[in-house]
């Protein structure tokens, strides 16, 4: 093992990346933009053209992109993925020089990162969990939420690379490895519970009578309103936009593996359950590549109808007034 420690002592200027799909494609350009130095790799060749076209170096492999830059990030759809990215004949592990630092951006869970740091104890690599919240519009617009889970003078060496991506406002250190992996678990499960929540209930006013606007606005001043009920659910009321940027197939994954962290602390999730049935309900019905809001649309169904608001819904604000 290297005993200058010079690699974890300053915040890196050469980046590499792996994962360049919907929110990656937004977290590389925006640190270009910061002005590090980029290496990309992603198992689509298609796409590193044009990174090269913006100035990245190309990698032929996971392994190269972390020989070349000595910190690399993933941003990747599955625990499975990342397993096979870090620890394949062609993976980080294999490239990554001793005290290099890896940090998994992905949704993912603590068990690779885990292994990683059992298996290489005496090559002193950094390890960081640092799964991100913003969908891809906070990607691209470098507002990500990121919370991160590691050691803590780590998380300040590396904070110029996460404010590059994200807001520099929130972005959290949550606390030690594996906690970043769960708070964004746990915020997934949150979010998908008011999504179906929210469709329910809508839902059954409307069929009682009730005018969608007014409903809403109601809803909005009592004490149960969300920011989900606010704010999120306006891209269905407004423009039936079920948000395709994210999968629905990734959100069932997600609701998933939050349902497996709970039975592995031993806390029944009863609710959260019937929310990832909703979720592969409605992935049976539209289709993998549908949105992740796409459950509000079951209830529509049942309605026979959308549920749109008329005219301009923030301007309408009779109720709440």
């Amino acid at each position: 093992m290297r005993t200058d420690h010079t690699m974890q002592q300053r915040t890196p200027t050469r980046i590499g990346f792996v994962g360049l799909g919907s929110m990656g494609s937004g977290m590389t350009r925006n640190l270009l933009k910061a002005g590090f130095e980029l290496v990309v790799h992603d198992a689509r060749r298609e796409l590193l053209d044009e990174y090269a076209a913006l100035g990245a170096e190309v990698a032929d492999s996971a392994a190269a992109a972390a020989a070349s830059a000595g910190t690399v990030i993933t941003m990747l759809p599955t625990p499975a993925i990342v397993n096979e990215v870090v620890n394949g004949p062609d993976g980080i592990l294999a490239g990554l020089p001793d005290e290099g630092t890896w940090i998994d951006m992905s949704t993912s869970v603590p068990a690779v990162a885990d292994d990683v740091r059992r298996r290489t104890p005496d090559r002193g690599i950094v390890v960081l969990d640092a799964p991100v919240s913003g969908m891809a519009v906070g990607a691209a617009a470098g507002r990500l939420q990121i919370f991160i889970g590691g050691d803590a003078e780590q998380v300040e060496r590396l904070r110029p690379v996460f404010e590059a991506m994200g807001d520099p406002e929130r972005i959290l250190h949550v606390g030690p490895h594996g906690a970043g992996y769960a708070v964004k678990l746990m915020i997934n499960q949150l979010w998908f519970s008011h999504l179906v929540a929210t469709a329910e209930v809508l839902a059954v006013g409307v069929k009682a009578g009730v005018d969608l606007g007014v409903l809403r606005d109601a809803l909005v001043a009592s004490p149960a309103n969300s920011n989900f009920l606010e704010h999120d659910v306006v891209s269905i009321l407004q423009h039936g936009d079920y948000d395709e940027g994210f999968a629905i197939a990734l959100a069932c994954k997600d609701l998933g593996l939050s349902t497996d962290l709970a039975a592995t602390v031993g806390v029944p999730v009863e609710v959260s359950a019937v929310v990832e049935q909703v979720y592969r309900r409605a992935r049976a019905t539209y289709g993998d590549r549908a949105g992740e809001m796409t459950p509000f649309q079951l209830y529509e169904d049942l309605l026979g109808r959308p549920m749109r608001l008329g005219g301009d819904a923030e301007a309408r604000r009779a109720v709440t007034a």
